[in-house]
């Protein structure tokens, strides 16, 4: 077996490099999952979905989504539905890179919220978008 391996292991090497970017996409698509910003833009526009941006009050101080409304991971079953009556509204959920707006979509789904879903890659992509972004 060693001898096999020591005869071939350049070609080996490059299995092993070629299965790594194959499954490559498959990761990147894991951390970018969701929207893109321009889907989250048409649908704020065309179909008034309402954003949540579950960051800490600080984080959401220093820079949102227009019109976002703050209501941090942590709070988000419990405040939720004070925040966003209507449970049949497109909602995007936003943070900063888009792993706590994913946790979050679970939860608003057992909530009632069908058309929940997370802005892939957060704020992060949002700003690298162009897109506004308020303070405050």
């Amino acid at each position: 077996m060693s001898k096999f391996i020591m005869d071939n292991w350049m070609l080996i090497s490059i299995a092993i490099a070629s299965g790594g970017m194959l499954f490559w996409p498959v990761l990147q698509g894991a951390v970018t999952a969701g929207l893109n910003p321009a889907s989250a833009v048409q649908l704020i526009n065309r179909e008034k979905a309402v954003v949540v941006d579950v960051c800490e009050p600080g984080e959401f101080a220093a820079g949102h989504v227009g019109g976002a409304k703050n209501v941090p991971l942590g709070e988000l079953e419990s405040k939720l539905a004070s925040v966003v009556k209507n449970k049949a509204v497109p909602l995007i959920l936003v943070c900063q890179s888009g792993a706590r707006s994913g946790r979050a979509v679970a939860i608003a789904k057992k909530l009632g919220y069908e058309q929940a879903q997370s802005l892939g890659g957060g704020l992060s992509s949002w700003r690298a978008a162009n897109l506004p972004v308020e303070k405050g």
